[in-house]
């Protein structure tokens, strides 16, 4: 036995991978389950291993008392019987009796058995667990091992198998026995049976991780990955960015000649990869997203809600958009933007004010001569509607006629009815004065107010105090009497209209 015992915990430390601790705090555990089983306590159990484990002694603590008083026989001898174990002890002593282990009944050894079965188990499931979690979020390499009826894929990853749901494998691969097959540890979790290792060749993390294999740079922290959007087996668009000036991110990435971007692709069995530039600049971002289409131009429809239209060639729509869209709509994901790709002459059919299109633009301009100091005008206040039109009775040269909006004629004519004429005025009014038009429901004033909404913009006066103002190329405040911004270095003019 003690051979056995000795083969049979460095087995266990080898080939199932626990470790040594684990092992001989659990055979102490079963030891002990089993003394108490036969005796009905564990307190005085004393378990001992050899310096080589290749045995293990089992004794009863036990307390010298007087012959001539009652004891306990689990915990307790008599003076006399202890006498002839050692004969030097006294009264209040404590030997140590070896147990038998040949003496256990058969049900305490059955249960021992049973534990000892299912504390390995739940040992080598912790371990495994501990093992594969730590891999979580990272490439792994494994070995095609069958495929069952419903498409799942189950993959040999060494001391488990891993499973490659058919919802995780692309369109383009297909597997045979033994072919060995590169995947994203997508999550793992504890089963039943073990550990479950989900897999994944669909997720946009592999990309990621195959670029940071494949491109040093990338590796080095000199060119950041900003996102990853993917249609696994079609299309994938990566936006890159370069922390060196001197470094092109888009050029390092695809190679010489391509070579790195097509091992990459062999990688996912040719699925198209486009590397773009990222942009701070919407209207920039939007034109490198919808590569490989040349864009003419990016018009802003409504920066609140991230609304674009890209303006194509006749001869590139097809190819902005995409095969059943499918160019448009990563391109939507990549941006986080609404992208409507049109001609010029459907472009050209749209009902969109020209000035309102130009002021939607302005706000992500860029300055067009860098090398000159930027300048900031604060605009005299005002309210600024799309395609105003003269007001020819009743309104101000310098107001907006509530006539120029497409308002429902009969709340025009109850706002005329109470003297309200322009934007200006309406928005003047107070809660107390629009409950008091009897005439006009609350559901008449919301839509009055959300058509002033969507077709004016209302610049509000400076209050009292300095205005506030921040450097158009870094963001950092600043004030009217700066020449150069003192974060950036920026040249800085203001003039006052």
């Amino acid at each position: 036995m003690a051979t056995e015992l000795g083969d049979a915990i460095q087995s266990m430390i080898a080939e199932k991978n626990i470790s040594e601790e684990l092992v001989l705090s659990t055979i102490e555990d079963i030891l002990r389950a089993a003394y108490k089983r036969k005796f009905g306590t564990e307190e005085n159990a004393v378990i001992q291993f050899s310096e080589d484990f290749t045995s293990v002694e089992l004794s009863a603590r036990r307390k010298i008392v007087d012959d001539d008083n009652w004891y306990n026989e689990v915990t307790e001898i008599s003076l006399s019987d202890a006498k002839e174990i050692h004969e030097d002890c006294e009264i209040g002593d404590e030997l140590l009796i070896p147990v038998d282990l040949k003496e256990f009944d058969r049900i305490s050894v059955q249960s021992a058995k049973q534990r000892a079965h299912q504390s390995f188990r739940d040992i080598q499931k912790d371990t495994l667990y501990s093992e594969f979690k730590a891999k979580e979020g990272q490439l792994i390499i494994g070995y095609f091992r069958r495929q069952i009826p419903n498409g799942d894929i189950y993959v040999d990853i060494g001391s488990t198998e891993g499973i490659l749901p058919r919802r995780n494998q692309s369109s383009r691969e297909s597997y045979g026995n033994g072919d060995k097959i590169k995947c994203f540890v997508d999550k793992v979790e504890k089963a039943e049976r073990g550990v479950r290792v989900v897999l994944s060749r669909t997720s946009p993390e592999l990309i990621r991780h195959l670029f940071e294999v494949e491109i040093p740079e990338i590796a080095q922290n000199q060119i950041d990955i900003i996102k990853i959007v993917r249609e696994a087996g079609y299309r994938t668009k990566v936006a890159v960015a370069s922390r060196n000036d001197e470094i092109d991110p888009v050029g390092a990435c695809v190679g010489l000649k391509g070579n790195r971007i097509q091992t990459i692709m062999s990688e996912i069995e040719g699925e198209k990869i486009d590397i773009l530039r990222y942009d701070t600049n919407p209207l920039n971002y939007i034109r490198n997203a919808l590569s490989p289409a040349q864009v003419k131009d990016v018009v802003v429809l409504d920066k609140n809600i991230f609304h674009a239209v890209a303006i194509v060639e006749d001869s590139q729509l097809s190819l902005a958009i995409g095969k059943q869209g499918l160019n448009v709509r990563l391109a939507n994901k990549l941006v986080d933007w609404i992208i409507d790709v049109k001609t010029q002459a459907q472009f050209n059919e749209l009902d969109i004010a020209t000035e309102a299109r130009s002021r939607a633009e302005s706000f992500f301009s860029q300055p067009e001569e860098l090398d000159q100091p930027l300048r900031f005008e604060q605009e005299v206040p005002q309210v600024v509607a799309a395609e105003p039109e003269q007001e020819e009775n009743l309104v101000d040269e310098d107001e907006i006629a509530l006539s120029d909006l497409p308002m429902d004629a009969q709340l025009l004519s109850k706002l005329q009815f109470h003297d309200v004429y322009s934007v200006e005025e309406f928005i003047n009014l107070s809660d107390e004065d629009l409950a008091s038009f009897s005439d006009l429901s609350e559901s008449e004033i919301i839509a009055i107010k959300d058509t002033i909404n969507e077709y004016v913009d209302i610049v509000e006066d400076e209050e009292d105090g300095e205005a506030e103002y921040v450097c158009p190329s870094c963001g950092s405040a600043i004030t009217i009497d700066m020449t150069v911004c003192p974060n950036c270095g920026t040249g800085l003019a203001f003039e006052v209209e």
